[in-house]
Formats: structure tokens, sequence, C-alpha cells
């Protein structure tokens, strides 16, 4: 079975110049691009979320990487074909990284 793990990346702007730090107000995080992780050799959704945010997932002070949506490879392929533009269809697709543990 395959499953697809959509993230969303959150980049800290204040680590780059200051210490990035809440504390000391240097904190200053951006919603930047995700990804969709195409998951296969996993039988459970959930042992594809844990695969997926161990191995990829980003945790830090300078930024962090979380599942916003998980879903089975069938569901996400209909969401594609739903698209009403096929070139972003495309771009969305192609973007897609299939892995396995």
């Amino acid at each position: 079975m395959k499953f697809v793990i959509s993230t969303q990346y959150l980049e800290n702007y204040g680590a780059h110049c200051e210490d990035g730090k809440f504390s000391n107000g240097n904190a200053y995080w951006k919603f930047k691009n995700g990804s969709d992780y195409i998951v296969s050799g996993l039988t459970r959704i959930q042992d594809a979320v844990a695969f997926v945010m161990a191995k990829f997932g980003d945790n830090d002070l300078y930024g962090k990487e979380f599942p916003i949506k998980f879903q089975t490879f069938e569901q996400w392929e209909d969401e594609l074909e739903a698209m009403d533009d096929s070139e972003y269809r495309d771009f969305i697709a192609g973007q897609a990284k299939e892995v396995s543990p």
C-alpha cells in the first residue's frame, strides 16, 4: 500500500541574523513550502507518518517540518485529477518524493 504524507515547513528568519530565540525576542518564523512524500512498503498510515518525520522532519532553531495531511495514494491521485490547472497538477506530481523504509 502507498500513502502520501504532506508536510509544511517553517523557517526561523531570526536564526539567520540573531540567535533566533523567543526568549530574546529574535524569533521570526515564516511559513514556507512543504513536501509530498509518497511512502511505500508500509501497511499503516501512522507508520508512514512516523517514518517520514523520523527521516525527513526538521525540528531545530532554524526550521521545522511537520505533517499537515496524510492520505492514501489513491486519494492523493484523485485530488490531483480534480485540479483544473493541468500544469500545476503536473508540477505537484513531479515534486513528490518517493520514499520507503
